[in-house]
């Protein structure tokens, strides 16, 4: 299991500085329609660090799907919940949802649907793909 620690942190900290650039790109598009962006220095320092965990932790937990003698599902749930639990913590401290059951909730349910929606989508195309590339194999 220490290569697959490893490898989290190795892309976590890949990219993990891509999530500070999207917060900073999201609010430069928000300043660009017309609305005024006021963050005291403290909410821009929490922006920065919890988009960069945000960032650390979507691209260390892919390492998930690739641990073997894992099945697919509990590859998926390790993958889903780390990422559930890092958005909502994100979303949460920077007050971008309020901390209510029923906001967590409408953003719990179009989060699995999202989630769902891309795996299925990836895990079609690789099926298809390795399809394709069994046949041509097989020639």
């Amino acid at each position: 299991m220490n290569k697959y620690v490893k490898e989290f942190f190795l892309r976590g900290l890949l990219f993990g500085g891509f999530g500070p650039m999207v917060c900073g790109i999201v609010l430069w598009i928000v300043q660009l329609t017309g609305v005024e962006v006021l963050l005291s220095g403290g909410q821009i320092l929490l922006a920065i660090v919890s988009t960069y965990v945000l960032a650390f932790v979507q691209a260390g937990a892919s390492v998930f799907n690739q641990v073997e003698g894992w099945p697919i599902a509990k590859s998926m749930a390790f993958h889903f919940l780390s990422l559930y639990v890092v958005y909502v913590a994100c979303y949460i401290a920077n007050s971008w949802i309020p901390f209510q059951w029923q906001v967590v909730a409408i953003f719990t349910a179009i989060f699995v649907v999202v989630y769902f929606v891309v795996w299925v989508t990836v895990y079609l195309i690789v099926k298809n793909t390795s399809k394709q590339l069994n046949k041509k194999l097989a020639k």
